[in-house]
């Protein structure tokens, strides 16, 4: 099938403690630190690499301050990687690392890498429901969720500059096997990687003259552990980005924070899941970016009247 998943991600950082304080309470696993970079991982073996002396292998950063310098994409088989290294060998340069991540450049500066998927299985019982007609728990009543441990990276969106849009489109399409699910003529693209079933799994966001860092999405069970996870993330200091909602395009759940290694990043649940049967939508305008997101009044402070 080809790439099936973010592999790691890197990010070029200015204060490690700051960073690693942060993935500690988004609830991602430590497994390697120093006093230059430190490793997470998710609950399905995926890492994320924070290091504060990015030199090469990695391409120069796209914008100042902390950044996303590097996607690794995971395939599926040794043929495949090895064709799409040819591939886009034939096209731009492509460095082999001794960690056997095969690395080249974007259009828009990122780089990309592509290296052999390593999942680990991560099963997930969804909680019980209950609805007149549809009673799924008897007896039994919720309690909180707890530490909120993400599933998974479900995707990246990367900020691209409008003028070369098309080229940095056509760079995922034509060499690496992603296809457009929704095409957001004023905003962007959302693109599938040939061995995911998600809605999207990259944005490419137009932004009028740069590239940049816009977010990486976690995956978690539920909608509870959403709230949960934002609501602790805001117990720990953390700056919320987003109100809590639910986007049009994709149609998972979504709660977003700053993230001190640049950009945000986003617990998200319920995607979307879509197959060869669906078709690519062309959207003339920018579809409102949610379906609902929450709204509250109460702690408005007028005067009540008499």
């Amino acid at each position: 099938m080809g790439i099936q998943r973010i592999e790691s991600v890197t990010y070029g950082i200015d204060d490690l403690g700051e960073c690693v304080r942060f993935f500690d309470d988004f609830g991602l696993f430590l497994v390697e630190r120093t006093e230059e970079h430190a490793v997470f991982e998710t609950l399905t073996g995926q890492t994320l690499h924070l290091d504060t002396r990015p030199g090469p292998p990695l391409p120069p950063p796209v914008e100042p301050g902390p950044a996303l310098r590097e996607v690794v994409w995971g395939v599926d088989t040794r043929d495949e990687l090895a064709r799409l290294v040819a591939v886009v060998a034939r096209h731009r340069e492509v460095r082999e690392s001794a960690d056997g991540v095969h690395r080249t450049v974007d259009e828009s500066g990122f780089g990309v890498g592509l290296t052999l998927a390593r999942p680990r299985p991560a099963p997930v019982t969804p909680r019980p429901a209950n609805a007149l007609g549809a009673v799924h728990r008897w007896n039994t009543a919720l309690e909180a969720v707890g530490r909120v441990r993400p599933l998974r990276m479900c995707h990246v969106a990367l900020n691209i500059p409008r003028a070369g849009r098309h080229e940095a489109v056509a760079f995922y399409t034509g060499l690496l096997g992603f296809r457009p699910t929704d095409v957001v003529e004023p905003m962007g693209v959302f693109l599938q990687a040939p061995g995911d079933d998600d809605q999207h799994t990259m944005l490419l966001c137009h932004r009028p003259d740069r590239a940049g860092t816009n977010h990486i999405a976690y995956e978690v069970p539920g909608f509870d552990d959403v709230i949960e996870g934002g609501n602790f993330m805001i117990d720990k200091g953390w700056r919320e980005a987003r109100r809590l909602g639910r986007h049009t395009v994709g149609s998972n759940v979504f709660r977003f924070l700053h993230a001190p290694c640049g950009g945000r990043v986003e617990y998200a649940a319920d995607m979307d899941r879509v197959d060869d049967a669906y078709e690519t939508r062309v959207h003339a305008t920018t579809p409102p970016h949610h379906i609902w997101a929450l709204r509250t009044n109460r702690d408005q402070q007028d005067t009540p009247a008499s």
